[in-house]
Parts: C-alpha cells; structure tokens; sequence
C-alpha cells in the first residue's frame, strides 16, 4: 500500500480533521523513531498512519479498536507486521515487535507535544524544545490524557524519555504546517 492509498483510507474512514492530525503526529514520529531504530522507515510510518483508522466506528466499543482496522486492511497489500502494531497499540495484544513497542509509545506522546505547543507562549511547535516538554511531562495535570507510562514505554526499545520526547518532537515539527502548529 502506497502513502497516498493510505491517506485516502483515513480520509474516507475518519471525520474528525483533529484526529486526522493526530494520525499524521504519529506517523511522523514512528518514521523517526524507525530511521533511529535503523527500522524500515515506510512500513513503521504506515503503521502510525493508519493506527486509528477505525476510531469512529470504535469510540463507543474500545474492545474493537484495532481490530476493525484490519478487517479493513484486509483486501490490501499490508505486511502482518504492520496490522500487528495496530492491533497491538490499543493493549489488546501483546506489543512483540519493536514497531509494536513504537507505536504504543508515539500515540500518546503525540497529544502531549500537542498540548505543550498550545500551552508556549508562540503556540508554534518550532518553538518548543525537548526540555519544555519534559517539564510538562512531569506535570501530572497537564495533558492528563497522554499516558506518562505508555509514553515511558519508549526505555523498552532502549530508548530514553529525553531522547524520545526529542526525536518525536522533531518528528512533528517537520510536518507543523500540516498540523496547523
């Protein structure tokens, strides 16, 4: 499956323009942390790409999040690798792989990148540094939403928190017009 194939599946399957955002985040982020990783940068990006492609139809029924999205991939050229990592985010199943354990940790660091952009005095993601996130990071208030140990989660690819907090910062601020930030 081509980027662009990918891309018109999000448009047709999710109405919130926010969570399209959100899902352009974590693609950025999964082919930074894949090019980091020495992993296959365009396979770790579909897989960000596509990992919420069934959240309107599974809002109401967490238990399937996941789950539809790869009855809709079915009929495509996917690697099982990549509907695994999307399976396996939710916490449905067993994070195995390293792109399973990646985008685990890049879904929510997304939304606390986000919120810390939105909370600078700019509000521009090419303002904030790694060391403003991580001070938010601490605050257990703020961005209550992003999970501090699902985040944390990255020291399970041997990666540390100010380290990924950075590449997934600068993941993001490749892609800040596109995400309106």
């Amino acid at each position: 499956m081509t980027r662009e194939e990918a891309l018109d599946l999000v448009k047709q399957h999710v109405s919130n323009k926010n969570l399209i955002k959100h899902m352009l985040a974590v693609e950025a982020v999964m082919g930074q942390l894949a090019l980091y990783l020495g992993e296959d940068e365009n396979q770790w990006k579909l897989a960000g790409l596509l990992h919420d492609l069934d959240y309107d139809k599974t809002v109401d029924d967490f238990a399937k999040h996941g789950l539809m999205t790869e009855k809709i991939l079915k009929s495509y050229d996917i690697s099982e690798a990549v509907i695994q990592a999307i399976k396996s985010h939710p916490g449905h199943f067993p994070r195995t792989s390293r792109m399973d354990k990646a985008l685990y940790a890049a879904d929510p660091i997304t939304g606390l990148i986000v919120a810390a952009a939105l909370m600078h005095p700019t509000k521009k993601l090419k303002n904030v540094d790694t060391d403003f996130v991580e001070r938010r990071f601490k605050e257990k208030r703020f961005a209550a939403g992003a999970d501090r140990d699902q985040i944390k989660s990255c020291e399970t690819l041997g990666i540390a928190l100010s380290d990924f907090i950075g590449i997934s910062l600068k993941a993001m601020q490749s892609i800040d017009r596109e995400l309106g930030l």
